[in-house]
């Protein structure tokens, strides 16, 4: 009887404490969780971040964190439930590479956390926020976004190449996308594909460009701004 009270009363001291661990490990990822969409809401550069997609971090960490617990003797299907959650395909499109990075983030907290490698959790978190943070303070690697430049050129002073000069004056690349005809031929319409430089600034841009065009409408449209 001594050796049955003993073995069961051992056994809920090892439930107890399992709980607690599991308990322990989802509480470090939501906190975690919680200063990695901080920071994702800081440095996020669109227009309006999705309240849903902030949501789904915190609770994919929470959830890997127990599953990591529950699989933890396992290193291969631990591996593979890792691939599978990098295989998840969202309702709404992740269009910016950057919120997939933040999703691998979340992943890794959870699943440090679910292991019981708090420090390296934490450790972790701290250092990679600090980086996106840097990143995103100093513009690292910030160019200038593809323009579409729609140029009006009256037909008597249209001439080839034209502008050439100043796209070489003020931008990195250009193609020539598309030209038309307007107000019963007597406009040119050319409708350019750019890329500026970095010090370009777009109102000497379109003020040099209708000095040309004699001051007839210019259109500069940014394709993909994430200012």
């Amino acid at each position: 009887m001594d050796f049955l009270e003993n073995l069961f009363s051992s056994q809920s001291v090892a439930d107890e404490s399992t709980i607690f661990m599991i308990l322990l490990a989802m509480v470090t990822a939501t906190i975690l969780s919680l200063v990695i969409t901080k920071v994702y809401q800081v440095t996020f550069t669109g227009e309006r971040y999705s309240q849903a997609f902030v949501h789904t971090i915190i609770m994919m960490s929470v959830i890997v964190s127990v599953v990591m617990n529950v699989i933890s003797d396992n290193a291969g299907v631990a591996f593979g439930l890792f691939a599978i959650f990098s295989l998840i395909r969202f309702r709404s499109a992740v269009t910016d590479a950057k919120d997939i990075a933040y999703i691998f983030f979340g992943l890794c907290v959870g699943m440090t956390s679910g292991l019981y490698h708090f420090d390296l959790a934490i450790i972790l978190t701290l250092f990679a926020s600090f980086i996106f943070y840097l990143l995103y303070k100093f513009e690292y690697g910030k160019g200038k976004d593809t323009q579409i430049l729609k140029i009006t050129v009256p037909e008597n002073l249209n001439h080839e190449n034209m502008f050439d000069d100043l796209f070489e004056k003020f931008t990195e690349n250009h193609s020539l996308r598309q030209i038309e005809t307007t107000n019963l031929g007597t406009m040119i319409l050319y409708t350019y594909a750019i890329r500026s430089k970095n010090s370009t600034k777009d109102k000497e841009l379109l003020d040099q460009i209708r000095e040309k065009n004699a001051n007839l409408k210019v259109s500069l449209t940014y394709l993909n701004n994430e200012d």
